[in-house]
């Protein structure tokens, strides 16, 4: 934008833009009609026009950020003023004082960088400084140099001052705990009827098991807020796996004794924290099998590394993996010779072998030995009428490690005894780490790379029926009867389904492997329409 000019006296001169810059940070008084960024302004309103002589002028635009703090440049209102800058609609940002600004030394530096850059400056109206000359640079150097070490200070001091008033077990700061109230020594005290609310709210969830329906029976019972609105599920969560309630006072992981009474017992916060766990353990699980990736965080390949999900699109198609980390990292891992391998092909693998862990009598019997012959009946009954989910095999199944002539699963075998008994007797269903018995089920299969760079499972004396090949045969001979009968579609004209009528020309024991599932575990489309080729031209 080019310089505009006045007259003043006979002489041109050039226009100077200026901007003001207030901020605040906290919004404490703020509401009042005339606060501390209007008498910022005003200051700076009236030295701006001190300078009119020479050429100066005020910008109609605000510039002001009320509650933020001056050791971030992360302030609407200053972004939106460097954005100004760059865009040369402003040469002078005029301030009440530099520290409005920054506190911050490094971000001064970086202030500077996009005022030198277009060629804007600044002026502090209670410090005069000119940024223009090397002692002025100086001078506000060691200006902010001094506020930035005031405010680490102060910091300091503040940090201090709450971990030492927490280690006397005083509550200094942050929002009052439901059920208690604070005194002027800090003291918490309990707070009636909240407090009663406290314990309801611990010993329901004790029955209930679920924050969601808590919630809903909390509403019901009119147990609300100070404020008189409905618990959410936040604050639920907050206050069921608080230990201030056991009169406890925690600070960065530390512990202090409280010199607060508590609301509940240990033994029931603890049964509490026991439910709390368990159900963000079935959380995860169940966000994991609705997300289809059923062996997330358990699979890992030949050279211990995590195996994690991955996914591809191809012809409007998903496709799932799971991808060794040594393939996406490979600075930070040795690489293996399991490196991608199809996500349903593993999975469909683990959920056989589950079902039939399950259905296997004498094994199972032998896991349930300690119970009665009446009891081992009845727990038998109901694994074998157990139809598997994936949320269930994604709880019991631990780890799940591959390598090129095994794979071995890791089941917590304690889990399935202790939710088939708890079926069987029509009991509550509890369960600890204390029960967890882990067993290895180890599998002589073998695992090949594809020529795709993908890992493939062959189990020996057991049929591999590959979808794909025998797709691609039917697919063959449908084309070519259609063909035959003048009535072939135009998909079947183009690209690979063009070349996939070669494929009635492949040898017929090749055709009859694929169909029985004998066929050569390496065999792919590709190689099958490579071999119709050269059965062509012999």
């Amino acid at each position: 934008m080019e310089w505009k000019e006045i007259f003043r006296g006979g002489i041109m001169k050039k226009k100077i833009r200026c901007a003001i810059y207030t901020r605040k940070s906290t919004e404490e008084g703020l509401e009042q009609d005339f606060n501390s960024l209007d008498a910022q302004r005003e200051a700076c309103e009236a030295y701006i026009k001190s300078q009119m002589h020479e050429g100066w002028i005020l910008l109609d635009r605000q510039y002001d950020d009320g509650g933020y703090s001056g050791g971030t440049l992360e302030r609407p209102a200053f972004k939106q003023l460097l954005k100004d800058i760059e865009d040369d609609e402003v040469d002078i940002v005029v301030v009440y004082k530099v520290d409005r600004l920054t506190r911050s030394l490094m971000d001064f530096a970086k202030i500077i960088d996009v005022f030198d850059k277009h060629n804007a400056s600044f002026v502090s109206i209670t410090q005069h400084f000119n940024t223009t000359t090397s002692m002025g640079r100086l001078t506000l150097n060691i200006l902010l140099s001094f506020a930035q070490f005031e405010r680490e200070v102060t910091g300091e001091r503040i940090r201090d001052k709450f971990e030492a008033s927490r280690k006397k077990g005083l509550w200094l700061s942050g929002t009052t705990p439901y059920g208690y109230i604070k005194d002027d020594h800090h003291m918490l005290h309990p707070d009636p009827p909240y407090v009663d609310n406290v314990r309801i709210i611990f010993e329901s969830y004790l029955k209930i098991k679920n924050v969601l329906k808590l919630k809903k029976y909390l509403a019901e019972q009119k147990i609300l807020t100070r404020s008189g609105k409905e618990l959410s599920k936040g604050s639920l969560y907050h206050i069921l796996s608080n230990k201030v309630y056991l009169g406890k006072i925690v600070h960065k992981n530390k512990e202090y004794e409280g010199l607060h009474d508590a609301i509940i017992s240990e033994e029931l916060f603890n049964d509490v924290q026991n439910i709390l766990k368990a159900n963000a353990v079935e959380r995860k699980h169940s966000t994991n099998a609705k997300t289809g990736s059923l062996l997330a965080g358990l699979l890992y390949d030949d050279k211990g590394n995590k195996m994690s999900p991955s996914y591809s699109n191809a012809s409007n198609k998903l496709y799932r993996y799971y991808v060794s980390q040594a393939v996406k990292n490979p600075t930070d891992y040795e690489k293996g010779q399991i490196t991608k391998i199809s996500a349903g092909e593993i999975e469909k693998f683990i959920q056989d072998d589950l079902e039939e862990l399950l259905q296997n009598t004498h094994k199972m019997q032998g896991f349930i030995e300690n119970y009665s012959v009446e009891q081992q009946r009845a727990i038998l009954n109901n694994i074998q009428t157990f139809e598997s989910d994936k949320i269930f095999l994604r709880t019991v199944v631990k780890r799940v490690d591959l390598r090129v002539d095994r794979i071995s699963i890791s089941y917590d075998i304690g889990y399935i005894v202790k939710y088939f008994a708890t079926m069987a007797f029509n009991a509550e269903f509890k369960y600890s780490e204390d029960d967890e018995q882990i067993i290895n089920n180890q599998l002589d299969v073998q695992i090949l790379l594809t020529p795709q760079r993908q890992n493939k499972i062959i189990i020996p004396g057991k049929r591999n029926y590959d979808m794909k090949l025998i797709q691609a045969i039917v697919k063959s001979f449908w084309y070519n009867k259609l063909g035959a009968e003048r009535k072939l579609p135009p998909e079947a004209r183009n690209g690979n389904n063009k070349r996939l009528r070669k494929l009635r020309f492949l040898p017929p024991e090749i055709i009859e492997s694929i169909m029985n599932g004998t066929q050569d575990p390496e065999l792919n489309v590709k190689k099958l329409i490579a071999i119709a080729d050269a059965t062509l031209t012999i």
